[in-house]
């Protein structure tokens, strides 16, 4: 994309963009990486092992999924401009719940609040977004609405592990309640004229497979979805599982936990290039080309932190950890809207979210589990690579025989 019209298309959409990604910023306050952040103090403060921690915080993030499922098909139905106000007032409360709570019982609940508000909602509502107000631009829109996901693994990790050197743990997620409160007038403020849903018009452009919009009932009856099932799964449930358990990470590799969250800006800035190379791409080459390859990085990071036990073997993990990342952020989305269409986006893509936010359920209960039985976290990560292997074999077969019928 030339320099010029890279700057006419954010002056021209700058407003709808900015909306984009305060939501997918905000949504990192229940992203994994943050909250596994305080997983130590949690676990010190309600007495519990690595598998209870990993089990309450699943029972929370399934929960989630389900309601994911019903809730996420309102963005068909309602503007971003009405619902991203609500989902960033629950999830204000959310934080606020973590704070207070006292109780064991409750954690489930406040991960659910958290999830549901924060990975879930959040993220839903912005990729949906991009994907409808945007047709022959929708990867670069896509692109750069997920720069709030990226922005936010920066930040945020570092910052609150340093804080937490003198500031109490619960205090410091009565801050992060102040920080999506403030995301509430910003929000109201950018969407004060709403982008009027390109992809609602009926165009060639924006349908899919067979050149017709597809139902969520009759995606769920097409093999492709379900051939997608583990590619969907997979990231979620082991990239979440590799950040939920960084405090052990850097115990049984003899690093201090700052050492490790200090790499994640890493893992960012490979995110960030992913993100903008395949937003680039898919408006040059289209979803079909790009799906056989984008989680092959995976293999190679997490084989890093399966055999490696040095920081810089840490760092190149982390890059190519980072490079499906932020390929996945950009591309799963796109692909919904190409292959499906846009008139049904949001309910197609709220149950693709739930198994998403299943899979970061999945992640951590398993390895947990598995750590409290003696199986060692490296011994997994190898287990994660040879998955991916057979993933990636499994994602190019089924898509390259979707993609004739586009």
């Amino acid at each position: 994309m030339k320099l010029q019209s890279a700057l006419e298309f954010l002056t021209l959409n700058a407003r709808w963009l900015a909306a984009g990604g305060v939501l997918t910023f905000l949504s990192s306050f229940g992203q994994t990486f943050f909250i596994s952040v305080f997983a130590g103090e949690i676990r010190e403060a309600f007495e519990l092992s690595h598998g209870e921690w990993g089990g309450l915080y699943s029972l929370g993030t399934m929960v989630s999924a389900g309601v994911m499922v019903w809730a996420g098909a309102a963005t068909d139905y309602f503007r971003v401009r009405l619902l991203g106000p609500l989902i960033l007032a629950g999830l204000v409360v959310a934080c606020l719940v973590m704070g207070l709570n006292t109780w064991v019982w409750a954690l489930p609940v406040s991960v659910f609040l958290l999830r549901f508000f924060g990975q879930g909602m959040s993220s839903h509502l912005a990729m949906v977004a991009m994907a409808r107000w945007f047709t022959a631009t929708r990867g670069r829109a896509l692109s750069i609405a997920t720069l709030g996901f990226a922005v936010g693994e920066a930040l945020l990790p570092l910052a609150f592990v340093t804080a937490m050197l003198h500031v109490h743990w619960q205090t410091l997620w009565i801050l992060s309640a102040g920080i999506c409160a403030l995301g509430i007038p910003i929000l109201i403020l950018l969407l004060r004229h709403e982008r009027t849903p390109q992809s609602l018009a009926k165009s060639n452009a924006s349908t899919g497979m067979e050149g017709r919009h597809w139902t969520r009932a009759e995606a769920l009856r097409h093999p492709l979805f379900w051939i997608l099932i583990p590619a969907i799964l997979g990231p979620s449930a082991f990239v979440t599982a590799l950040f939920f358990h960084q405090v052990h990470l850097a115990e049984i590799k003899g690093w201090s936990h700052i050492q490790l969250v200090s790499l994640f800006p890493v893992y960012t800035v490979a995110g960030i290039v992913a993100m903008l190379t395949t937003g680039w791409a898919l408006d040059r080459f289209g979803t079909a080309r790009l799906m056989p390859f984008y989680m092959l990085p995976f293999v190679v990071g997490f084989s890093s932190f399966a055999l490696g036990s040095s920081l810089p073997l840490a760092l190149v993990g982390f890059v190519f950890l980072g490079l499906t990342s932020g390929a996945i952020a950009t591309l799963i989305p796109a692909f919904w809207a190409d292959f499906y269409g846009t008139a049904h986006i949001g309910a197609i893509k709220a149950l693709a979210t739930a198994v998403m936010v299943l899979g970061s359920a999945i992640g951590p209960a398993i390895t947990g589990a598995l750590i409290d039985f003696g199986v060692g976290f490296e011994a997994q990560l190898i287990g994660v690579a040879v998955y991916f292997i057979a993933v990636s074999a499994l994602t190019s077969w089924g898509v390259r025989r979707a993609a004739q019928t586009l």
